[in-house]
């Protein structure tokens, strides 16, 4: 069983508060989430996250123009400067105030830092400048605004910065001491806070707006007395005579909304604004033409940046979540997702791993793509909280339950809700279970002691199980026999024979209240977690206790500003609320209302790892000490409501309802979020774990982290030996080596060197205990890959030769085939539509030669695209019969008259089932 898992991605979350940066080469985008930085990559359609954390929420943060250093800065001031290519934190540091913005200068020698009213200017670590012994050195701090400051914006050629605060005005400094006279300004005459100041591509102007929706333009023009003087004289004027005026004065009008945002782009001469009211505009300078006036809903637009060739747009909105790059010449999105607005509630993978999906207390269930992690589709027919969610075993299937009483089936393939059931009362179901032949589905409630039984294929209602005496809090399906597992609050677990309409063994007793219920994938085993903090496993066929795990010491239970008791003798988080089998049953994955995820050995009763889920200070529940310094008579002075002296009236303003305590923002009415695990589950592949916590969608894998692992390694072989037998041609012996090294760049190069012709005489002479692991690569080498055919041959080779013993030995193939089918379920898809959607194109390319095409030829022709079109006709068959768990993303709507597609809905959802 693997345990070397580390944190490898964050979904679900896009964007929290802060701003927004492109990498220099636009092709990236980076976006605070929380204490941690996501980065999008817009091109290769991927996303990772940053493995460091930050003690807070980061207010602030950007990237040199050079891409190689990232500095973020939290709420108190706290700094961490990263290798952007490596990954690797370089260095922590304490600006001990609160920072509204930094930024690097275009040469990469500084960087300038607001602080509060004060602008600070650092020197850029350097990378010649070893073994220092202060990385952070201040070149000068500037003091002249009386407010924070809320902008900084360099000059192109790195001699000047413009500040823009809330004292109404603006301000420019120098860099080098010589131009400090000349550069020594102050811009005034807003009648409200300076959201922005920008310089223009030439530096003759200066561009400046307010948060009333004022723009001025400054001028550096000479005094009116000294053109005159220098006229009379016919001399120069002194540059030192000149003075910054207003020259123009436009205004946006924007209908009592506030601009929240502003950024300019110098080249293309592009103001872009974001307003209180969730709508955004671009203008062109200096003659302020509206060249587009757009909305991206209701909420406020915290946050705006343009790529430095000022063709993409990325915002932010940190009330939903919400993350935008729009392309303004072609009026389309990049990239447009959104994470839940309330806590996430429950997450399950899809069989091939390819997928999560998760739901929330918002009614929202989203389908999350564990590759690229982008959201795919979100469905919101559900009026109430989402409880679980559950796939059926081909994949093309997802069930929900919710509290609005209702259980609902998915199309995955189109897309839409095909099936409703509800019970013969109005309760709301909390836990759901779906038999693996896709047949049979299950729910129960808190309501009801009776588990409600409905068939998936006409919708109805089959049968209620009666017998627990108290309500239903946890269903699970064996994979392998059907068998159904109940816990309830009447301390029993029942086994129930679904199919044949009976109990199979006796209710099993539970010294405590059952939280959680998890089946080993074989069906022979069922494990719980109990109230008392106990993970306990029982025989199903017995039903007799095999195995009981103690999990109260090995729980991080932190303690919450209010609590008048130390973390330490705190009982409210001593247990696990959710629990799941890995593949293989030899592992347990837990977590509950506390920080941290414990992944348990099951035939030694041990922990193997423990994994702390957040180090951010501003939810409750992850400080296991609290700061004396903090605490008074009256409770820690976190627990003091400051709303009240914010300087803006928005922020000072508490929307919220009295005592309400659901929603996207925990912190209003003195109530923080708390850290909590809601759901765990392991990834089909074991290769990966998932949960649902309160920072997002943490995902933990063992596949990207490989270091030299050799497999069967003997003095003999060795990276040059290897490419020696490449070389000879000898192609079994040169594989082999390559795995029993494990090297990746030396399986990649011998793999791809194979002949097509020497495949099948490798394949099928290769050693059985090299079969699992060639499979395995050749699923994950495929995803990237663009030699789709020549994978497919090696496949389908490897399948021919070895198929009887894969099919004796399952459980030792399980991973690797998984992989493989989820490379085909990603194109072959995509193979057949391209095909059917060109035929027409193929039939009228064969059937023209330059014109004139003899009788005969075109008889040969129309024979040879009937056969083609049958060949096409018989793959898409194939595709949709054979291949059990794959779903493609690109399926075009069906083409059928509307009559006829309304006669054969009926038909498709038979199918798909």
């Amino acid at each position: 069983m693997k345990s070397d898992f580390k944190f490898a991605n964050l979904l679900g979350t896009v964007y929290r508060q802060g701003n927004i940066t492109f990498s220099h080469d636009g092709k990236q985008l980076l976006s605070p989430v929380g204490n941690r930085i996501s980065v999008f990559d817009l091109i290769n359609n991927k996303s990772f996250t940053f493995e460091y954390e930050h003690r807070k929420n980061i207010a602030c943060f950007d990237l040199n123009k050079q891409g190689t250093l990232l500095l973020s800065v939290d709420d108190d001031g706290r700094a961490i400067l990263t290798n952007f290519k490596s990954k690797n934190v370089l260095h922590h540091f304490n600006f001990r105030e609160k920072c509204y913005q930094v930024k690097f200068s275009p040469d990469g020698k500084l960087f300038a830092l607001a602080a509060g009213r004060f602008l600070q200017i650092w020197r850029t670590p350097e990378v010649s400048q070893d073994r220092q012994f202060a990385p952070f050195v201040r070149y000068r701090v500037h003091a002249g605004h009386f407010q924070d400051i809320t902008g900084i914006t360099w000059s192109p050629d790195s001699r000047f910065i413009l500040t823009s605060s809330k004292d109404l005005t603006s301000r420019i400094w120098s860099i080098d001491s010589e131009e400090k006279d000349l550069a020594s300004t102050t811009f005034a005459g807003h009648r409200d806070y300076v959201m922005g100041a920008f310089f223009s591509s030439d530096q003759e102007k200066i561009y400046t707006v307010s948060k009333d929706g004022a723009l001025f333009t400054w001028e550096f023009t000479p005094k009116q007395e000294e053109i005159d003087l220098a006229e009379e004289n016919d001399e120069e004027v002194d540059i030192s005579k000149y003075h910054w005026r207003i020259s123009e004065k436009n205004f946006f009008y924007a209908n009592q909304a506030k601009v929240k945002c502003v950024t300019f782009h110098s080249q293309s001469n592009m103001l872009v604004v974001g307003f209180s009211n969730g709508e955004f505009r671009l203008y062109e300078l200096p003659h302020f033409t509206l060249i587009q006036q757009l909305s991206m809903g209701q909420n406020p637009v915290n946050t705006v940046s343009i790529n430095s060739t000022g063709e993409w747009l990325a915002f932010g909105s940190s009330k939903l979540g919400q993350l935008l790059v729009y392309e303004w010449q072609s009026e389309s999105y990049i990239l447009k997702q959104q994470g839940h607005f309330d806590a996430t509630n429950c997450l399950t993978y899809s069989p091939d791993g390819s997928r999560v999906v998760t739901a929330s207390e918002d009614g929202k269930i989203k389908v999350w793509d564990v590759v690229s992690g982008f959201c795919l589709a979100t469905f919101d027919e559900h009026t109430s909280s989402v409880t679980q969610v559950q796939f059926a075993k081909r994949g093309q299937v997802l069930f929900s339950a919710s509290l609005d009483g209702t259980v609902r089936a998915w199309d995955l393939i189109r897309y839409r809700n095909f099936r409703v059931f509800t019970g013969t009362d109005r309760i709301q179901f909390n836990s759901l279970a779906v038999d693996p032949s896709g047949e049979v589905v299950c729910a129960g409630s808190m309501d009801s002691f009776d588990i409600h039984v409905w068939s998936v294929q006409t919708g109805q209602l089959l049968d209620s199980l009666s017998g627990h005496e108290g309500p239903v809090s946890c269903l699970a399906f064996s994979q392998e026999n059907s068998v159904l597992a109940s816990a309830s609050w009447d301390k029993t677990i029942r086994i129930w024979s679904i199919f044949g309409r009976s109990q199979q063994v006796e209710p099993i007793e539970v010294a405590s209240d059952v939280l959680s219920l998890t089946i080993r994938p074989d069906g022979k085993q069922v494990a719980v977690s109990t109230l008392k903090g106990q993970i306990a496993m029982f025989d199903i066929e017995s039903g007799e206790q095999v195995g009981n795990i103690d999990c109260r010491r090995d729980i991080i239970s932190g303690r919450n500003l209010e609590d008048r008791f130390t973390a330490k003798n705190s009982e409210r988080s001593k247990f696990f609320t959710t629990i799941n089998y890995s593949f293989d049953g030899l592992a347990i994955v837990a977590g509950g209302n506390n920080n941290s995820i414990c992944l348990y050995d099951v035939p030694n009763e041990v922990l193997l790892r423990r994994f702390v889920v957040s180090k951010n200070m501003t939810i409750n529940g992850t400080q296991e000490f609290l700061n004396s310094s903090r605490m008074t008579e009256a409770g820690s002075l976190d627990l003091i409501d400051e709303t009240g002296d914010h300087s803006d009236f928005e922020d000072r303003v508490d929307n919220s309802l009295p005592g309400s305590r659901r929603g996207a923002d925990l912190s209003t009415r003195k109530v923080r979020s708390e850290i909590r695990v809601t759901s765990v589950q392991f990834s089909p592949t074991a290769s990966a774990f998932a949960a649902a916590s309160t920072e997002g969608l943490l995902i933990y894998s063992a596949d990207q982290f490989l270091l030299f692992d050799p497999f069967d390694l003997d003095v003999d072989v060795t990276p040059q030996s290897t490419l020696e037998c490449l070389k000879d041609k000898e192609y079994l012996n040169a594989l082999v080596m390559s795995f029993r090294l494990n090297e990746d760049y030396l399986i990649n190069k011998i793999y791809e060197e194979i002949p097509i012709s020497e495949i099948p005489l490798v394949s099928a002479n290769i050693p059985v205990v090299y079969l699992a692991r060639i499979l395995k690569f050749i699923g994950d080498f495929a995803m990237e890959s663009q030699h789709i055919e020549f994978n497919l041959i090696w496949i389908k080779q490897l399948i021919s030769s070895h198929g009887s013993y894969i099919q004796n030995n399952k459980h030792m193939f399980a991973s690797a085939m998984r992989s493989v089918q989820r490379f085909i379920g990603r194109y072959a898809k995509d193979v057949v539509t391209a095909s059917t959607d060109n035929k027409y194109s193929y039939k009228f390319l064969t059937s023209t030669d330059g014109g004139v095409v003899g009788d005969e030829n075109e008889e040969v022709q129309q024979q040879a695209f009937n056969d083609d079109e049958s060949e096409q006709e018989d793959e898409a068959m194939a595709s949709d019969d054979d291949e059990e768990g794959w779903v493609g993303f690109t399926e075009k709507e069906n083409k059928l008259p509307v009559d006829q597609k309304e006669e054969n809905d009926s038909s498709d959802d038979e199918e798909l089932l």
